[in-house]
């Protein structure tokens, strides 16, 4: 920012980094409470950032004649959780060609296929569970998840492979505003993973495993973008991987899922007594009130003012994501954990975004929210009307200075029973 904006505010420090990793999902909120704006200006990792938060902004964050995302993405981003050169980088004609591939990939019908084979493998899981004391919850779905996600999208797993691939899938979504030990092994999981996925779409590009036409993996394998070129095998990877790891990354929401379910047992009773539309309020609400992404970013276009703020070519902006899902002036009560709030909501596409905002088919939403949501929903049925447990006393805390989040304990149930009545 060349121009200084002195009509917002600055935060002092001289560098906000340490502040930013130690106060995690609240970092923004506690400054715009501090200031009481909307907007302000701080400095992460040595560049000044312009950093705001409501439902307007997101609106402005998502103007494609505003922003852009290539740049944004802080390398060591890039090495863990997306992948060099993927589509979260991406701009204009190629991102929207690109866009078009996922999309295609998770249609309604997509999403039923994956709900189906997620209630496969969690009946699987649960066979296990009842010759087990104890299971942690978040550690099951993980194997599960990479399970399902891997058999939906043609790509050949073994059994004696699943815990590593799960594994490494979570690190590179646990690399996410890590220094460290978790930042490396993050690193170390995308390179074998990369690796891995990118001799199986040489050997499929080459007819020596057969894939069926319309999964991920043929799609990726034998795409070609807005100039009719074909990717490299490495990016291919890198965007099947872009597919997979984002399912894998649904364990946080069904640990999530099931921690309400503990914690709020009238949400239970109505899961258990009522129809879908209640499941649908209670996964929503399960998506806005626990921390997912907490900031997203992204780079000025060109130059422009709005809300008395100087908006520079170039520079970062960061948007509060958990703040706008918590928002007072959007959401009644926001830190209370209430379901029905989704029967008056308009599905506004900026004042709840978990996944990002904007639409999903052009702009930089996920389009695997539908995805998400099918998979909590049929994770929340088998917890409800398949299987009988209990909750043990544990660590139920969830760090709020840690990104990405979950409960300390990882959710523990024990004495896991098949239910005999199912409704």
């Amino acid at each position: 920012m060349g121009t200084e904006n002195h009509a917002i505010p600055h935060d002092r420090s001289l560098d906000n980094s340490i502040a930013l990793m130690r106060e995690g999902y609240h970092f923004m909120q506690n400054r715009v409470n501090k200031y009481h704006s909307s907007i302000f200006a701080a400095r992460l990792l040595g560049e000044k950032v312009i950093c705001m938060t409501g439902k307007e902004a997101a609106e402005i964050f998502y103007d494609t004649n505003r922003f852009k995302r290539k740049g944004a993405t802080p390398k060591r981003i890039q090495k863990t959780l997306f992948g060099e050169n993927a589509i979260q980088s991406m701009d204009g004609l190629a991102h929207t060609h690109r866009k078009k591939l996922f999309m295609s990939l998770m249609t309604p019908k997509h999403q039923a296929e994956l709900a189906a084979l997620t209630k496969t493998h969690w009946e699987m899981a649960r066979k296990n569970w009842e010759e087990s004391k104890q299971v942690i919850l978040f550690n099951e779905a993980k194997l599960v998840l990479c399970r399902t996600a891997c058999k939906w999208a043609g790509v050949p797993l073994k059994e004696t492979e699943v815990k590593e691939r799960a594994e490494d899938f979570n690190a590179m979504i646990d690399a996410f505003g890590a220094v460290g030990p978790r930042h490396w092994k993050g690193r170390r999981a995308r390179t074998r993973a990369e690796h891995w996925i990118q001799s199986m779409i040489e050997d499929v590009r080459a007819n020596k495993i057969e894939v069926q036409k319309g999964t991920a993996m043929y799609e990726m394998a034998f795409y070609k973008d807005e100039i009719g070129q074909p990717l490299s095998s490495l990016i291919a990877a890198i965007e099947l991987i872009n597919v997979l790891r984002p399912i894998v990354a649904i364990s946080t929401f069904i640990t999530f899922a099931a921690l309400a379910l503990h914690n709020y047992p009238i949400c239970k009773e109505k899961l258990f007594e009522s129809d879908g539309a209640y499941l649908d309020m209670f996964v929503q609400e399960v998506r806005r009130f626990y921390p997912f992404a907490p900031i997203l970013g992204a780079r000025v276009k060109d130059n422009f003012i709005w809300n008395n703020c100087n908006f520079e070519e170039g520079t970062l902006v960061l948007l509060d994501v958990y703040g706008i899902n918590h928002d007072p002036t959007l959401w009644d009560k926001p830190n209370d954990f209430h379901p029905e709030r989704f029967k008056q909501w308009k599905g506004n596409l900026f004042d709840f975004i978990p996944q990002g905002g904007g639409a999903p088919e052009t702009g930089h939403r996920c389009p695997g929210e539908g995805i998400t949501i099918e998979v909590i929903k049929a994770s929340v049925q088998f917890l409800v009307h398949h299987i009988t447990y209990q909750v043990p006393t544990q660590n139920l805390h969830i760090p709020m200075d840690r990104m990405p989040t979950f409960p300390e304990s990882g959710f523990i149930i024990e004495n896991v029973k098949e239910k005999t009545s199912i409704r």
